[in-house]
């Protein structure tokens, strides 16, 4: 409900603004697997090391049309974080500002409805940067995979309490892990166990 609320506010606010259309109904038949690599696990504070997003189209991952983003390293940055996503500061060289990289997240998944794994943390923590900085939160439509898989199997099984890791979830639908802990790689994945629930693939062996 407050989601709803604030969209309906911001919508008014950005209302002939160049993102205006953001919030225009989307009508077409794609979505957008997103996936960011971050400085912890608490969303209310933690900082974005990477971005990436992929679209999917019909029953496929377009791969050539993704978007793979690494931001200036961030303050909060250490050993925990680096041991889960690997990215060191040096890596980090010549990242992109969070302002940057924002507008060009947004350029890219434009109006579509985007497609995560738990994707209300990933959502929130790129709300706490983008709406000081462009005056809004993303408008886009939020699928949630971790929900709908849970759903699915207890349709199918109800008998099983689903575990919703992410690699769980991966080896009950008996897709790839692509880059465990990547951005993009997490996003392709994600995107690849969409698909499979689309087609109800959830036998227990």
């Amino acid at each position: 409900m407050l989601r709803t609320l604030r969209r309906a506010a911001d919508r008014r606010r950005q209302a002939g603004g160049d993102y205006g259309w953001l919030f225009n109904p989307y009508t077409g038949d794609e979505l957008v697997a997103i996936d960011c690599e971050t400085t912890g696990l608490d969303p209310r504070r933690a900082e974005l090391v990477s971005i990436a997003a992929v679209t999917v189209r019909g029953e496929r991952v377009i791969t050539s049309e993704s978007l793979d983003l690494r931001l200036q390293c961030p303050t909060s940055l250490d050993g925990d974080s680096i041991r889960i996503h690997g990215l060191r500061g040096v890596d980090l060289d010549g990242g992109e500002s969070v302002g940057d990289a924002l507008a060009r997240l947004l350029d890219f998944i434009g109006n579509r409805p985007l497609l995560g794994w738990c994707i209300d943390y990933d959502v929130t923590v790129i709300n706490r940067q983008l709406r000081p900085r462009f005056g809004f939160d993303l408008p886009n439509a939020l699928i949630d995979i971790s929900h709908r898989y849970a759903r699915e199997l207890r349709r199918k099984h109800p008998d099983i309490d689903p575990d919703r890791g992410f690699e769980s979830m991966a080896r009950m639908l008996d897709v790839p892990v692509m880059g465990r802990h990547t951005a993009l790689g997490d996003a392709v994945t994600t995107a690849l166990m969409y698909l499979r629930l689309q087609r109800r693939a959830l036998d227990v062996g």
